[in-house]
């Protein structure tokens, strides 16, 4: 089947019940994206589709044409140059960082919805898990990068 991933039309073999972020990182070695829990709790896997978060540990790639735009963390910027990934820098806001990729990619499509989030916006969208408690860098990274980007497009 065909997938669109970071702007490229690829083939991926594996039946069509395998989770997508299994194709992602097994198939493509896009390894950005996280298994964690494995069932689309703590957001780890979250990529964008269409500019939506999607849990990927639990969407078959039976679930996605090739028309559908995937994102993963490797395509949100070839050079970190991202709004969400400077304001990340800039406050050093991970700690392990493990979580990290699934909460930017969380924040891209909050930022795509709603350019100037309210804490309430953010606390709402952004339902990852951070064993290490960044929530509050977050919320502080999500309002930067809509200052750096004039919303932070994707």
């Amino acid at each position: 089947m065909k997938l669109n991933v970071n702007g490229e039309l690829i083939d991926v073999d594996v039946d069509v019940s395998t989770p997508l972020l299994w194709a992602l990182r097994e198939q493509l070695g896009l390894t950005g994206t996280k298994y964690s829990c494995g069932i689309g709790v703590c957001g780890a896997c979250t990529v964008l589709v269409d500019g939506r978060a999607v849990r990927s540990c639990i969407t078959p790639v039976s679930a996605f044409t090739d028309s559908q735009e995937i994102i993963t963390i490797e395509g949100l910027s070839s050079d970190n140059s991202h709004p969400l990934q400077r304001a990340w820098k800039e406050l050093d806001v991970p700690q392990c960082g493990y979580c990290q990729p699934g909460m930017i990619m969380s924040a891209a499509a909050l930022l795509k919805r709603k350019p100037q989030p309210s804490d309430s916006d953010i606390d709402d969208s952004i339902t990852n898990i951070c064993r290490c408690g960044t929530f509050n860098r977050v919320r502080q990274g999500v309002h930067l990068a809509a200052r750096i980007g004039k919303g932070g497009k994707v």
